[in-house]
């Protein structure tokens, strides 16, 4: 059972050590342009980082930013693209909660790209055309989810919108806090580390107006004169919060994150009747690509059919693989296209080769004539470039029928599915935290992955979804907390 803590009554507080306008906890990518906005508005802004320095999760992810509606570096790579686009793609594959905020983001998706680079984060003018879970180039723009699949290739015009700072590998998003950072010191904003905030301070008519704060020397209480701002990160490392809401994930898989992503900001959310949305949205990821010829193979569950197109943003193809019987799935290649899964991590295992499709489906205990039918349909409409069953692109069809046959061991119990929660608190267009029934709670934003994502499964998320919308809607906090309006 997870444990709530207590909120304060301002009157349990005997006096406040520090004061400041607007207290924002965390300095992640959305803690920390939380704090520029507020601060370039006017407001005494103070950071709360329980680390020993920023950055957060932010800084250990592979940097890639969501963005798009025309964009410099969309324009410069040749892509089309405008908010209409964009938003009829994010409206249709994430059916968004607050369909109001998602269209603000997509329309205003230009201005923030070029607020980034104005504060120093480096996006070349490149893009990556295959596909990749992240790039050990510094390569700039490519596909990053679900946008050329079907359906949504049919509601909206596909355009690559994953923006990944000119970084390398998996860590690549330090060199996009690195400048925000640096920001924040050139405007001397101050910020304390070793700092866990453990309980909000409401007034009696329910305004959050501070936080008690733990360092080794003791504790601190600190007034927030007009807003306090919870950007602590997600709850994939709180066991009890996971197995509480997410009762699908298997014993095998790893959470994603940082030590302090523990679900601290949503319980202090809910310490002062806030709701929650989406807490058991979850995206889990062993991608069977690079290379990307696998993606030309099919994949199959314990009963010898087909179930996700394969050429799905990974974390889409997880999620089904993670709600088949037993979690069992396999993917299924031929000798033209055999190759090993470059994501060495993920440890899917090669099960075995076959001669014959019939060999192979007895060898994996399949259904008597399972695979064999599965696989002469699937030929079938690759011959004839159209997958009728689950629509896979044209460019990623071909007839598997040049023998021997070898099988991959990708179930959700066997490999190893890394995973990031995506519920948290619900908020509206500007961060604030909505209570059970629908209404604001005086005083009180929550931003980047404490409040719950645009996309609310890994069926719906692509790439850049964390930092694009995190940052974004941490300016859009950061400045209503100030008192000035989003224009």
């Amino acid at each position: 059972m997870v444990t709530v803590p207590s909120a304060l009554n301002v009157s349990e507080v005997a006096q406040w050590n520090r004061e400041a306008d607007v207290v924002v906890i965390g300095q992640g990518v959305a803690g920390t342009c939380a704090a520029l906005e507020a601060h370039r508005n006017g407001a005494e802004v103070l950071i709360i980082e329980r680390a020993s320095g920023g950055g957060g999760a932010s800084a250990v992810s592979s940097g890639i930013f969501y963005l798009g509606g025309g964009t410099a570096v969309q324009q410069a790579c040749g892509y089309e693209d405008s908010p209409e686009e964009m938003a009829n793609f994010l409206m249709a594959s994430t059916d968004p909660l607050d369909p109001v905020a998602t269209r603000h983001f997509c329309d205003d998706s230009v201005s923030h790209f070029d607020w980034l680079e104005a504060q120093g984060v480096p996006f070349e003018r490149t893009s990556f055309k295959g596909k990749a879970v992240f790039l050990n180039t510094t390569e700039c723009l490519f596909f990053t989810g679900n946008e050329k699949s079907w359906p949504y290739s049919a509601v909206a015009k596909p355009a690559p919108r994953g923006h990944k700072v000119a970084g390398t590998g998996e860590n690549a998003g330090a060199v996009s806090m690195a400048p925000l950072l640096q920001r924040c010191v050139d405007e001397g904003i101050p910020a304390i580390y070793d700092s866990n905030v453990t309980a909000l301070v409401q007034d009696d008519s329910g305004r959050v107006v501070g936080v008690q704060v733990k360092q080794p020397e003791g504790v601190l209480h600190i007034r927030a004169r007009r807003g306090v701002i919870i950007a602590a990160g997600s709850f994939n490392l709180n066991r009890e919060m996971i197995f509480e809401n997410i009762p699908l994930m298997s014993e095998t898989a790893e959470p994603l994150g940082i030590p302090s992503n523990d679900g601290a900001g949503v319980l202090l959310g809910l310490s002062v009747g806030a709701a929650t949305s989406a807490m058991d949205g979850v995206i889990p990821t062993a991608s069977i690509y690079p290379p990307g010829q696998l993606i030309k193979g099919i994949i199959v569950n314990n009963r010898g059919e087909r179930f996700v197109s394969e050429d799905s943003y990974h974390g889409r193809t997880a999620c089904f693989v993670m709600e088949q019987p037993n979690q069992t799935a396999y993917l299924i290649v031929d000798s033209e296209i055999f190759a090993y899964p470059e994501i060495t991590s993920a440890r899917h295992e090669l099960v075995d080769g076959w001669e014959t499709i019939a060999e192979m489906e007895a060898g994996l205990n399949l259904p008597v004539g399972s695979l064999v039918q599965t696989m002469a349909d699937y030929n079938a409409d690759a011959a004839a470039g159209k997958d009728r069953l689950l629509h896979k692109q044209a460019e990623w069809l071909k007839p598997l029928d040049k023998g021997p046959y070898a099988a991959f061991d990708i179930s959700f119990n066997k490999s190893i599915y890394l995973f990031i929660t995506l519920g948290g608190l619900k908020t509206g267009g500007n961060g604030e935290v909505h209570d059970r029934l629908g209404s604001p709670i005086p005083g009180l934003y929550a931003v980047g992955a404490s409040a719950a994502h645009i996309p609310r499964t890994g069926k719906a998320y692509a790439s850049g979804l964390s930092l694009g919308p995190g940052s974004y809607f941490g300016r859009r906090a950061g400045r209503h907390a100030a008192g000035a309006n989003w224009s």
